[in-house]
């Protein structure tokens, strides 16, 4: 039996708080039963659910705080009034104490990175963190940077960005070498911003063990799955990403309504139930859910704030997966290693020149 592993949870997060947190938690536990949970939140709101739950009652430690962050506030607003005493900070710094493998919220997106970075810090050599998430494929999932954490990059952020994701998908789809691509409007050399082009250039002529870069991508070959990670910057991976979303909504709200239209498609319909179900399972958005902020010295997970239940487990179970696999360790070796290549390479570049 492995040893158990904690969560710390920011119990007050979300549009619906413990409602669906605590329910989460209580279904990722029929899965996971080697989990352990540190539950933070208001006792007046959380206890009177929690008793609703008695499994999870007994596999946690609730914490009071008498500060929650709302949807709403600003991340200066609730970094201000939040630190020390707010769910959302106490969770987070659970990890940093070694009290909990990760934190998971379903709060404040800009709130959750602000404290996230305040408390944990970045890791050396990485500047800002970025956001990452799953996306489902024709082949399978991959992994899309930064969907959000914040807006613009520069090359070295990009290629940051690169070989963290590259560390998760080892973590996650149990891989030795994941294949990498950078989001561009074209997959020619000459194609893209300075940037962008600047970071192919970097990955093109760097030896990465753990990583094999495949050069630019577009946005139609993240859903083929033609590579295990696509990187952008947050603007470009945000949009990406909400526009995925609604495209899928789209579809399904088509296949709805066509498959109703006349008695026939009804019939088709009822012919065709399982692939149809079958359908709606690998595009259930709820399955995907949960971003990691990748570049702290810590994970931190970031749960849909109008999810369920299953949803939020699903972003457990996210974290789960990613601390049993050691993703920090694969993140500290994998940017080790770049970080010796570039000086290698300009080392040689000066020897050279002189």
């Amino acid at each position: 039996m492995a040893e158990p592993l904690i969560i710390s949870i920011d119990v007050m997060g979300g549009d619906f708080g413990p409602s669906v947190t605590l329910a989460g938690a209580d279904l990722e536990l029929t899965r996971r039963p080697d989990l352990r949970y540190e539950l933070f939140g208001d006792e007046a709101v959380v206890l009177p659910v929690l008793e609703q739950y008695p499994r999870v009652k007994a596999a946690s430690r609730f914490h009071h705080c008498e500060v929650t962050v709302a949807m709403d506030e600003k991340p200066s607003s609730a970094l201000r009034h939040g630190r020390w005493k707010s769910s959302m900070w106490r969770a987070i710094e659970a990890v940093k104490k070694g009290e909990a493998h990760f934190a998971v919220s379903a709060g404040n997106t800009g709130a959750l990175m602000a404290m996230s970075k305040f408390c944990l810090r970045t890791m050396a050599n990485i500047e800002r963190p970025a956001l990452a998430a799953l996306w489902p494929n024709l082949k399978s999932e991959s992994i899309v940077l930064d969907v959000g954490a914040s807006i613009g990059a520069d090359a070295q952020q990009l290629i940051g960005f690169a070989v963290m994701g590259a560390a998760m998908a080892r973590a996650l789809f149990h891989t030795e070498i994941a294949s990498v691509g950078l989001l561009n409007v074209g997959v020619e050399d000459v194609k893209g911003n300075e940037e962008v082009r600047a970071a192919g250039q970097i990955l093109k002529e760097t030896a990465l063990a753990n990583l094999q870069y495949m050069g630019f991508v577009e946005g139609d070959d993240i859903g083929r799955g033609r590579v295990d990670v696509i990187v952008t910057e947050g603007f470009a991976g945000n949009i990406a990403l909400k526009t995925a979303e609604g495209t899928a909504k789209q579809l399904m709200s088509y296949l709805r309504t066509a498959l109703g239209r006349t008695w026939l498609t009804r019939i088709g319909y009822l012919l065709a139930r399982g692939a149809f179900q079958g359908l709606r399972e690998k595009m259930d958005p709820r399955k995907y859910n949960g971003g990691v902020f990748l570049g702290l010295n810590g994970i931190v997970i970031k749960s849909h704030g109008g999810t369920d239940a299953f949803g939020f487990a699903a972003a457990l179970d996210l974290g789960y997966d990613m601390a049993r696999n050691g993703l920090m360790s694969k993140i500290e070796t994998d940017l080790a290693h770049y970080y010796r290549e570039q000086a290698a390479i300009s080392l040689a570049a000066g020897e050279k020149g002189s």
